[in-house]
Order: C-alpha cells, then sequence, then structure tokens
C-alpha cells in the first residue's frame, strides 16, 4: 500500500511539473501573434528558388518536395507546409484571407497586419491533441500547416518569412 501512494505521488508531482514547464496554448497563441507580426514586418528575403509564376525563399532546411500550378509542398524534417499563390491577388488583396475564412466555421486565432499596401494575416484552429492548424499569409499567397503547440510561434515566424519573400515574376 505504501508503495502504491508514493507511486501515485510521483505521478502527481511529474504531472504537475511537466504542466508548469510547457507553455500554454494562450501563451503559445500570443507568441505566435507576435511572431507572425514581427516577420511581416521585416524585409522581404532575397529569394533563392522559383516556380513558373513566383520566385520566394525557402529558409536553411526547407526543401520543395512537389510542384503544381498555384501549390508547392514544401517539408523540413517531417514537417510539410503548403505553399499557395494566386498570381493575380496583389500583396494588398484580401481575397486569399476572405476565403480561408469561409472554409472553417471559426478559427481561435484570427489576426491581420498592414503594412505599405501589404495584407497579411494568422490563422490559428485547434486540431487533434496537441496539433494545431496554423496559416499565414500575405495578400495572394498562404503558407499552411500542422503544428504542435509548443512550435507554434516558430513555425508561425518561418512561414511568414516565406510568404513575405514571395514575388510574382512579369
Amino acid at each position: 500500500m505504501h508503495k502504491r501512494f508514493t507511486a501515485a505521488l510521483l505521478l502527481f508531482i511529474s504531472f504537475i511539473l511537466l504542466s508548469a514547464c510547457s507553455a500554454s496554448l494562450e501563451e503559445e497563441q500570443t507568441a505566435a501573434k507576435n511572431a507572425a507580426e514581427e516577420a511581416f514586418n521585416l524585409s522581404p528575403e532575397k529569394t533563392n528558388h522559383e516556380f513558373e509564376d513566383i520566385e520566394y525563399y525557402l529558409p536553411f532546411g526547407y526543401e520543395v518536395e512537389e510542384e503544381s500550378p498555384n501549390n508547392i509542398i514544401l517539408k523540413n524534417g517531417s514537417k510539410r507546409y503548403i505553399l499557395f499563390y494566386n498570381q493575380h491577388e496583389g500583396p494588398d488583396s484580401k481575397v486569399v484571407y476572405d476565403a480561408t475564412l469561409k472554409q472553417k466555421d471559426e478559427y481561435e486565432v484570427k489576426e491581420t497586419f498592414t503594412k505599405d499596401g501589404h495584407n497579411g494575416f494568422l490563422l490559428i484552429n485547434r486540431g487533434k491533441k496537441d496539433e494545431h492548424e496554423l496559416v499565414v499569409g500575405i495578400g495572394g499567397v498562404k503558407l499552411s500547416t500542422q503544428a504542435a503547440t509548443r512550435n507554434l510561434s516558430s513555425e508561425a515566424a518561418a512561414m511568414m518569412e516565406i510568404a513575405n519573400s514571395v514575388q510574382v515574376k512579369n
């Protein structure tokens, strides 16, 4: 009986310590908003990839897995990202943002950013367990992925950095 009590007490203490050490969903969502806005406000990175109608920047570790008109599948390790672009919509457009909002009933986080005629956005929707749908975009460009709670801010920053770099070829 004493061993069971000790084991239960250790398990309870471990649970409390683990939950206290990890960032809460609300904290990570706020950090993701700040990271996405900061990346949105930075000068775009120099492009290092191109496909049909666009040129864009991929940070170290990211690579192209598949390309098709208006969609590029990116990967970084085992993570997958969808880069969607509408070459007919400029950076001031809200068409992609509005269309994305209509795809879901409600997003937990809906943030928009504006700067120099560019309209950016961040959307987060709770998924299963610790996974969340994360969508960022600027004008006619959006990136989406599934991200763990603890990675929302770093993913949002990297994705916005990519979205910010997209340039439509003339």
